[in-house]
């Protein structure tokens, strides 16, 4: 099955990309500075939305109960350090960098656009859940609405950050057409409950992509990437002692 979905997301960023790099040359630096800020609070927002809807819930008296906090802990902690020692973001850069050279006269931000723009496009539940419905039943909805808003970020983001944006649609491509092929393998895995264990830990990542493009904190939100696929492994481990 071709990975129609991933391929209209990748089109989509490369379209936005190129709009946004067209919007570039008229901006002043004061007007990328504010619109950087703003997309640096939405992010948050949105990051900060998903991880409080997937950590508590509404019980039927009426209550809040909260879910997956503990395993969420753990989930990050082993993740970050499974990603300090591959060094994932170090090797994003090293590819950004590579890409750069490649395009001369591309802006020194180029490596910030790219590792940024990956990491915002593929930790998403759209990626995971809507590569798994294609996969699966051959409809890419999710991801043509993922696309649409991709497509918008990306020409937000290239408008400030420049065309390593551009290459983001590389890693989504491969991770989101990965899952499409793969899904037959991967539909008894996962479940309703690692989905969601899975999306609550990319919220967090999404948060802390927004506190990097604030500048309030430099976080590697690149080595805490094997953190959102933990949830499978605990899972296998959960099935296999009973």
């Amino acid at each position: 099955m071709m990975p129609k979905g991933s391929i209209v997301n990748a089109v989509a960023v490369i379209a936005g990309t190129m709009l946004g790099i067209l919007i570039k040359g008229k901006l002043s630096e004061k007007f990328k500075t504010t619109i950087m800020q703003a997309l640096g609070l939405a992010v948050i927002i949105i990051g900060l939305s998903g991880t409080l809807s997937a950590i508590f819930k509404v019980a039927s008296n009426g209550t809040l109960e909260n879910n997956n906090i503990m395993t969420m802990i753990i989930f990050l902690v082993l993740g970050s350090i499974i990603g300090e020692a591959i060094d994932i973001e170090e090797k994003l850069n090293r590819f950004a960098n590579f890409a750069q050279k490649k395009l001369p006269g591309s802006e020194g931000n180029f490596s910030v656009g790219f590792v940024t723009a990956t990491l915002l496009f593929c930790v998403g539940a759209m990626a995971i859940v809507g590569s798994l419905e294609e996969g699966l039943t051959g409809n890419a909805d999710t991801l043509y609405a993922k696309s649409i808003l991709d497509g918008t970020s990306s020409i937000i983001f290239s408008a400030t950050l420049g065309i390593g944006v551009l290459f983001s649609s590389v890693p989504v491509l491969l991770y989101q057409g990965s899952i499409t092929l793969l899904a037959g393998i991967l539909k008894p895995l996962l479940t309703p409950d690692v989905i969601n264990q899975m999306s609550l830990v990319g919220n967090i990542l999404i948060l802390g992509i927004g506190l990097n493009i604030l500048k309030i904190r430099t976080i590697k939100v690149g080595n805490m990437l094997p953190a959102v696929f933990l949830p499978i492994i605990y899972y296998l481990i959960r099935i296999l002692i009973g």
